[in-house]
């Protein structure tokens, strides 16, 4: 097949990144933006050995899960994977992606599965569900500042001030620092030079309390106009929003990377507060906290039940950010320790802990794979009754699991945001004295093909 040849595919499938699989002639297509059950005609843009990638130019029959785009650049931002499939084939989607990467890559048998895997929880509305928006900032066509986001497998802006799955007052924030940039010629950053002063802009909005967080992750060490910017966002219409932080974040390097590692202060006390349930949590700029609220809860919710805590037990909490999990747990348990490698979410943490007058946690900073094992060394006569994993998308090291199977939990609650790497994991502890318990899939990012997993295991002797 030459490159930009037509041809006709039928979708059967969507990849792991929601590309539609077609086959023709024993071949593997990907095409963007299509859903399963579409007829399709493609033009060739790429091709390997065993696989092409081809551009969608027609749907000649659509799929009965299609839908029209609510947003007008949800095909050229490579943000929302999903948006032209209806929500209810997204929820099959997901969790279908879960069963089977448990199944195939996991080893866990059928009947397993048909026992203990639960329904996926999805949203009564799957818009406007983000807490938190980063916006890189360019300059269009006309030579005027723009904020946006990436185009799909580029750094190439496409400009949106309002995305549908963010808060809808982060159009007026982003227009208010638009305009002071222009305004006092505030430059962009240019990735090919390394020049110009703003980066991306960060914003935050506690769903609960209804604070909003603003930060500007700039290339340099200092801001001009930072007073100007807070007034500019403090005074006037934009009061209404309750903006109680506003600072900036220095990175100067060439890298991807979007914050740097210091914050100076602006305005306010540096964070803003939200609660989950019960517990009210202080977040700042680089605190990692779950961008869904309503679902975030929903997951803690299922961590605790899974736990099954009866109020004497003792608990490792890893990778904790700012101790959401750990502070929930902490109200049904003896005692829990925490562990997380970012300094200052664990300075965050042991001050939720301290504001919500919870006195039986206690908190570490470090890499998991290393305090886990550095503490059991210490304390080898300590039992540990549960523990709870939240780990980054590439899984458990395997230091942690060799850790966590030497502790012999009675329990072990993993929540996972990639179903392939928790597959792999449950592998491993069910080939080391664990058996998966119950499974729940939960939609934590709608409109793209990213699933939280909550998953319960057990010691086989138990």
């Amino acid at each position: 097949m030459g490159k930009n040849q037509e041809f006709e595919l039928e979708i059967t499938d969507l990849s792991e990144d929601g590309l539609g699989i077609g086959r023709k002639d024993g071949f593997v297509w990907f095409v963007k933006d299509s859903a399963i059950g579409d007829r399709v005609r493609v033009s060739a843009m790429k091709v390997k050995k065993r696989y092409g990638f081809a551009r969608l130019r027609s749907v000649l029959r659509p799929s009965r899960d299609r839908v029209e785009s609510p947003c007008p650049i949800s095909r050229r931002c490579g943000g929302c994977q999903l948006m032209e499939m209806s929500y209810a084939a997204q929820l099959r989607f997901k969790q279908d992606k879960v069963y089977r990467d448990l199944l195939r890559i996991g080893g866990v048998e059928e009947d397993v599965l048909k026992r203990t895997f639960e329904d996926i929880v999805g949203m009564e509305s799957p818009i406007r569900y983000r807490n938190k928006a980063q916006f890189p900032i360019s300059v269009n066509k006309e030579g005027r500042l723009t904020a946006g986001f990436y185009a799909g497998r580029t750094h190439a802006v496409i400009a949106c001030e309002d995305c549908l799955l963010g808060a809808s007052e982060n159009a007026l924030l982003l227009r208010t620092i638009l305009d002071w940039a222009e305004r006092y010629g505030i430059e962009a950053y240019h990735e090919e030079s390394g020049t110009g002063l703003l980066r991306h802009v960060l914003l935050r909005k506690g769903f609960r309390s209804g604070e909003q967080m603003v930060c500007l992750v700039v290339n340099s060490r200092s801001l001009p106009h930072s007073k100007e910017l807070v007034t500019a966002l403090t005074s006037g219409k934009i009061a209404s929003l309750s903006v109680r932080s506003v600072s900036y974040s220095i990175h100067t390097g060439r890298d991807n990377v979007i914050m740097g590692r210091e914050l100076v202060n602006l305005y306010g006390p540096g964070y803003i507060e939200d609660s989950i349930g019960q517990v009210r949590f202080r977040v700042s700029p680089l605190s990692f906290y779950q961008v869904n609220p309503v679902q975030t809860e929903r997951i803690y919710a299922t961590v605790l039940e899974f736990a099954a805590l009866s109020g004497r037990e003792t608990v490792w909490d890893m990778y904790c950010g700012i101790g959401t999990i750990s502070l929930f747990l902490s109200q049904k348990a003896g005692k829990v320790y925490g562990v997380e490698i970012v300094p200052e979410a664990v300075r965050d943490a042991r001050e939720n802990a301290e504001r919500n007058g919870i006195t039986n946690t206690e908190f570490f900073a470090g890499a998991a794979e290393e305090v886990l094992p550095a503490w059991y060394a210490a304390h080898p006569e300590e039992q540990i009754d549960v523990v709870c994993v939240d780990p980054p998308r590439r899984g458990l090291e395997e230091r942690a699991l060799e850790t966590i199977v030497r502790m012999r939990p009675e329990r072990l609650v993993y929540v996972s945001c990639n179903p392939a790497t928790l597959a792999r994991d449950v592998k491993y502890l069910r080939g080391r004295g664990y058996e998966l318990r119950r499974a729940r899939p939960v939609d934590n990012f709608p409109e793209t093909v990213h699933v939280e997993t909550v998953v319960l295991m057990s010691r086989k002797d138990k």
